[in-house]
């Protein structure tokens, strides 16, 4: 179930990601949140340094997950799954794959820090929360400054 993305699929994307993302409105600060969340635009630039998958199922994509080497480590750039297909294991199936797929020792993943069950999702799947972050997401992200405020890190050892 589990598919190579394109950038034949970016509306697919745009759609898994934007729809997903509203989850956020009224938690990250409100100078953070917009929509759509992801712009068509931003989606396009971004994927052409990262590798997408998706998860099929009823014949459409329902799950997406994009992750990206940089320079000694893994970044885990955008995870989604849509809010009826969630808690079914479709992010943990997109998750591991990644975690096969990885060359690099290390496995990072930046999300809101008020964004608490995706802080425990990865938690449950091994991640630990990064004490350095805003080093981390300086060195390996191209994020603003307010960003870095409200952001976590977590890693994993591969």
């Amino acid at each position: 179930m589990i598919k190579k993305l394109s950038s034949k699929d970016v509306s697919i994307i745009y759609e898994v990601i934007n729809k997903t993302a509203r989850a956020y409105q009224g938690i990250i600060p409100e100078d953070c949140y917009h929509e759509p969340y992801m712009p068509e635009q931003e989606l396009r630039r971004e994927m052409a340094s990262m590798t997408f998958f998706g998860w099929g199922q009823g014949g459409k994509i329902v799950g997406v997950i994009g992750f990206q080497p940089v320079k000694d480590v893994t970044l885990v750039r955008h995870a989604y799954v849509l809010p009826d297909y969630q808690r079914k294991g479709i992010g943990t199936k997109l998750l591991n794959h990644v975690k096969q797929m990885t060359e690099t020792k290390r496995l990072l993943v930046g999300t809101w820090k008020d964004a608490v069950w995706a802080i425990q999702f990865y938690q449950r799947h091994g991640f630990m929360l990064m004490p350095q972050k805003d080093g981390l997401l300086r060195k390996y992200w191209n994020v603003p400054e307010r960003q870095i405020e409200t952001s976590v890190v977590l890693g994993i050892e591969m």
